[in-house]
């Protein structure tokens, strides 16, 4: 194990990454002192992630991009220091190494040389300290996201790092698990007195734990750097008009009603006795009788590992129910009566929009305009129909400078907005969403919200899985509450 908080120093340090115009990070200098616990906010795109990576010393070689200025660990480049620096990513699947749960926390111990007989313990109090509470053999691709999330810092707690570095820890997490998994962090920082820098769109539940707030600029440099109470005091509105998530600024937009439950006959989607599975062999959830109305929002919401995925994708057409029945209204149907649904791709564009939990599952080309362009090419739309609507979702979610981008170039918001844009392109009559804000800014947050919105308006089924307690309540509707 490695003993002794670690000391990070940046000197005009920035990175551009390989066949990118534009630097992902500019111009950055700063000290984080042993000890210190830092939020570091910006902009979405403004470069936090590839701030953390570099300091995690991940970023790779001259064939990965180019760097300038200085970024070190302790005096050293951060690449000598990766066995005292601990790493959780944005995406919780990136994190995961090995099949079964045990193994994959006592993964980093095994590399930092330690002691085979006091491996077992560390694997334990990781775990419990991020309330994972699952068999040591259980599979880790059988986890929810949420799950690998906890997945994720347990592997890193389990190094008893010197530099402890969290990329949006609580995204995917039920309430429940946020606060766990702030908590469990509290107890680690105050009991090994390793530094912290956590990046985190919900800047409420961070700021008390933190001595210090540095945010990046999205044109480079910083923004603002000193105490919390400081910063969002002094520089606040301004913070937020940039995109910060700055706690008490509202967000401006309407407070949907909730809706009493409506009647299956009326829905546009209805399930009866419906039993959800993703191996088709073992059920998640039994016996969900549910009505999604037609022109109005569908909240699925509940703990962690509940099913709620696995629920969207079966109601999206994209699993197939272990028992029971989905049924479509005949609005939806068209002239296929009532016999089972096969729709063809092209026919399911104007249907039921998909937008997964993690956004490169939906990527097929190789730029964001590209992207967004698929699905009104594939409905025969013309040139000018299709670069009006493309134009306007750009315009619209923040995304115009990076038309020419690959998609899986961009930071984990921009991937994020780009997916929901590509659903919303084809104008679908029913939007099945999986955690459609996580990641998000203000900026994006609010343009995503407010499109969800507009959609409702106009007539459009849209069906959330959530746990973003703001979401549920500008979008109203209904709820379909699942239980682990």
């Amino acid at each position: 194990m490695t003993a002794g908080a670690a000391r990070v120093v940046a000197d005009g340090w920035g990175w551009r990454y390989a066949g990118r115009r534009l630097p992902a990070v500019s111009d950055v200098t700063f000290t984080i002192e042993p000890g210190e616990r830092v939020l570091l906010l910006g902009a979405s795109g403004a470069g936090k992630s590839t701030l953390l990576t570099g300091m995690a010393g991940l970023l790779g070689d001259a064939d990965e991009g180019e760097s300038r200025g200085s970024l070190q660990v302790d005096g050293s480049d951060p690449e000598s220091q990766r066995g005292r620096i601990g790493l959780v990513l944005q995406d919780p699947d990136a994190g995961v190494v090995l099949s079964r749960v045990g193994d994959d926390v006592a993964f980093g111990c095994e590399n930092l040389g330690v002691p085979a007989e006091d491996i077992p313990a560390c694997v334990a109090e990781a775990l419990g300290a991020v309330g994972l509470d699952v068999p040591l053999d259980r599979p880790t691709a059988a986890l929810s996201g949420g799950q690998k999330q906890r997945l994720a810092l347990a592997g890193a707690l389990a190094m008893q790092p010197g530099l402890l570095l969290l990329d949006e820890p609580t995204a995917n997490l039920d309430p429940d698990g946020v606060q766990e998994i702030r908590a469990s962090v509290e107890r680690v920082v105050a009991a090994t007195g390793a530094t912290l820098v956590v990046i985190e769109h919900r800047t409420a539940v961070w700021a008390d734990l933190m001595t210090r707030v540095i945010v990046v600029g999205a044109d480079g440099g910083l923004l603002a750097d000193g105490p919390p109470d400081e910063v969002f005091l002094v520089h606040g509105d301004a913070l937020a008009e940039a995109g910060v998530w700055v706690p008490g600024h509202p967000v401006g937009l309407p407070v949907l009603p909730v809706r009493p439950a409506v009647d299956p006959a009326d829905a546009i989607l209805a399930a009866r006795a419906l039993a959800v599975t993703r191996d088709r062999r073992h059920a998640v959830q039994r016996g969900l009788d549910l009505a999604v109305p037609d022109g109005e929002a569908t909240l699925i919401v509940g703990p962690n590992g509940a099913g709620k995925s696995t629920l969207a994708l079966t109601l999206a057409g994209l699993l197939d129910a272990l028992d029971g029945t989905v049924q479509a209204a005949e609005s939806l149907r068209g002239r296929r009566g009532r016999a089972p649904i096969r729709w063809t791709s092209r026919e399911l564009l104007t249907r039921i929009g998909m937008v997964f939990q993690d956004p490169e599952h939906q990527f097929l080309t190789q730029t964001v305009r590209d992207e967004l362009a698929v699905g009104p090419r594939a409905l025969g739309w013309d040139k000018d129909r299709i670069d009006a609507v493309v134009d306007a979702l750009l315009e619209r979610l923040g995304l115009t400078a990076l038309a020419a981008a690959n998609p899986f170039t961009l930071s984990g918001g921009q991937k994020r907005r780009l997916s929901v844009a590509t659903v919303l392109a084809a104008a679908p009559a029913v939007i099945v969403l999986d955690e459609p804000t996580f990641g998000q800014d203000r900026r994006g947050w609010i343009g995503i919200v407010s499109l969800l919105q507009e959609e409702i308006a106009r007539g459009t089924a849209v069906v959330a899985v959530t746990h973003d307690a703001d979401v549920i309540r500008h979008l109203g509707g209904h709820r379909i509450e699942l239980t682990a």
